[in-house]
């Protein structure tokens, strides 16, 4: 386990300062608040005193020495003990005493993590496709120019104060696994004339007014990567919306002056930035060597198992890699949680079994480099421990935010309906339908789209009606969203319904696309030949709600059952 940097050491001890002033009540709380989000501290929907922490995983990549540190600050620091896997190669750690905070960040910044810019108007984390290095799709592996752009703007200056949050997204497949189209800024790997470049997207991004990324450059040379980002990024910092926080995101520079007028700025910012180069930016924008190959185990051989289950998860959790005799291995984490037995387990496993372990933004941990004559004894492992779940990236497999358990500006809890929704899925026979099964749902606890509602197919945000004196949670469910390459489509919204009754609206929609689909037509197909809003009929009857005395279940949250439902909005600190 490495020492920490002066740099980040000074950080801790200056939060450690600002805490003790705070308690001392001689703190600015808005300054701490400010300082406190720079480093990944973001505050607990009605208990000031504890803290979300989210830790970065650099591009995805995070070693077992990592997860065992993980395990420890959960189970030590976590009122719930749970790690929870975000949909953007991050974890956060929920209910951490103000106190505390400190210890988390000394202990996985020793392992190569870090929490600097995971929240606040800031270059958040920069993803990476997790089958980077591994997809046969791929022209080349962009893991190591995701990693030189990760390195270059963390503690960058023109990163510290932007007017808005700034997302990043690296794609190599044709497959668009990162979701490249809903980022500030998505890079795809391209190669031309036999050099290798990216096309390069801009203003992408999700919230309350989504808006899908327009290519920016065709190709961009390897070198010419760093300072095109730079000069986005400069651009946005110095004419970004600084007085309207809803307007305030790069989209809205681009509609503003035309993805044309912004393509020339742009071109005309990176001549100067490169112009003005320090020598320090000549050697970081140096295009980076490709990464080595991994140490790979050597695991004792079972390439099949006769345990229980075994061939339902290699349907699912499985996926051939480009190299011989190598598959990556999806660990499902139900609700994107893991303990922190779990996570030690999972560490003793990868080390065993795997050369590498990646997150990916479907909330579940990849095993990377298993060779093929160990996926047996890799399945029994994880079935031993709990964690040989099937399903991965399926219907089952549901993504959604932390919700109204911990967020200030949920109206539901997320996690409820997911639970409940898996369960009464699970019990459907139709969810054995091949077509069906390749559904995604995702659900987030408002329309702020943290669950990323918007490019599901089936996607759910948390609102609220009032019936009477009292108020009924509620989703509103859009169909239709997806993305590739270039294009996001957001899904329309074709009702609201009752949270009790959400999971039959869900059935209802499958059924009627099983009954009435043609013969291969997938579900997007489906619903571009019928149209969304030709759901809306289907699903009215379920929207009525009976009075509190009839049916008082109605007025309370799935995941809140006993609790009359009151919407309880605070301060905003993770708005997309």
């Amino acid at each position: 386990m490495a020492g920490l940097s002066a740099e980040v050491e000074a950080e801790i001890q200056h939060l450690e300062a600002m805490i003790a002033r705070l308690e001392a009540g001689a703190e600015d709380p808005e300054d701490f608040r400010v300082f406190r989000l720079k480093n990944g501290i973001y505050g607990i929907r009605g208990r000031p005193e504890h803290h979300m922490v989210r830790i970065k995983l650099p591009v995805g990549r995070v070693s077992p020495e990592a997860l065992r540190v993980l395990a420890d600050v959960a189970e030590r620091y976590a009122e719930n003990r749970l790690t929870h896997v975000t949909t953007r190669q991050a974890v956060q750690l929920h209910h951490v005493h103000r106190r505390d905070v400190p210890h988390v960040l000394r202990a996985v910044n020793r392992v190569g993590l870090t929490t600097r810019e995971a929240c606040g108007h800031s270059i958040r984390a920069i993803t990476c496709c997790p089958y980077a290095g591994v997809s046969p799709e791929e022209p080349f592996d962009v893991t190591p120019y995701a990693e030189a752009a990760y390195r270059y703007f963390l503690r960058h200056p023109v990163g510290q104060n932007l007017p808005r949050k700034f997302k990043i997204a690296f794609e190599g497949c044709a497959t668009d696994h990162a979701r490249t189209p809903i980022h500030d800024i998505g890079v795809v790997a391209a190669v031309e004339g036999g050099k290798r470049g990216f096309r390069l997207y801009v203003g992408g991004g999700l919230g309350a007014a989504p808006m899908s990324a327009e290519l920016l450059e065709p190709f961009t040379p390897e070198e010419d990567l760093l300072p095109t980002m730079l000069a986005i990024i400069r651009l946005f910092d110095r004419y970004g919306n600084r007085k309207v926080l809803t307007q305030a995101r790069l989209k809205f520079l681009v509609k503003r002056w035309g993805i044309a007028a912004f393509r020339e700025a742009v071109r005309e910012e990176r001549r100067m930035v490169k112009l003005t180069a320090s020598g320090e930016d000549l050697k970081a924008w140096q295009p980076p060597q490709d990464l080595p190959p991994p140490s790979l185990p050597s695991p004792p051989k079972k390439p099949f198992s006769f345990a229980p289950g075994f061939d339902a998860w290699s349907r699912t959790n499985l996926f051939r890699q480009k190299q011989e005799g190598y598959y990556t291995v999806a660990v499902r984490l139900p609700l994107g949680d893991i303990t922190p037995e779990g996570l030690r387990a999972l560490a003793d496993i990868a080390e065993t079994y795997a050369g590498e372990i990646r997150s990916a933004i479907s909330q579940n941990l990849l095993l990377r480099f298993v060779p093929e004559d160990a996926l047996g004894g890799l399945y029994e492992a994880l079935l031993q421990v709990g964690l040989a779940h099937p399903e991965a990236h399926t219907i089952l497999d549901i993504t959604r935010c932390p919700g109204a358990d911990t967020c200030n500006l949920a109206i539901t809890r997320s996690r409820g309906l997911a639970q409940a929704l898996e369960a009464h899925l699970h019990a459907l026979p139709l969810t054995h339908d091949p077509a069906v099964r390749s559904i995604s749902i995702k659900i987030s606890g408002c329309p702020n789209s943290c669950g990323q509602h918007h490019i599901a197919d089936i996607g759910l945000y948390g609102s609220s009606r009032k019936v009477g004196e009292n108020e009924v949670p509620h989703y509103t469910l859009l169909l239709g969203g997806r993305t590739r390459e270039g294009e996001a489509r957001f899904g329309q919204v074709v009702a609201r319904i009752p949270a009790r009754r959400t999971p039959e609206a869900v059935e209802r929609i499958l059924k009627r696309y099983q009954e009435e689909r043609e013969q291969g037509e997938s579900f997007q197909a489906y619903l571009d030949r019928v149209g969304a809003a030709s759901f809306k009929p289907l699903l009215e009857d379920l929207q009525s709600i009976p009075s509190y005395e009839e049916a008082p279940e109605y007025y309370q949250d799935l995941g809140a059952e006993g609790e009359t439902f009151r919407v309880q909005l605070g301060r905003g600190e993770c708005a997309v």
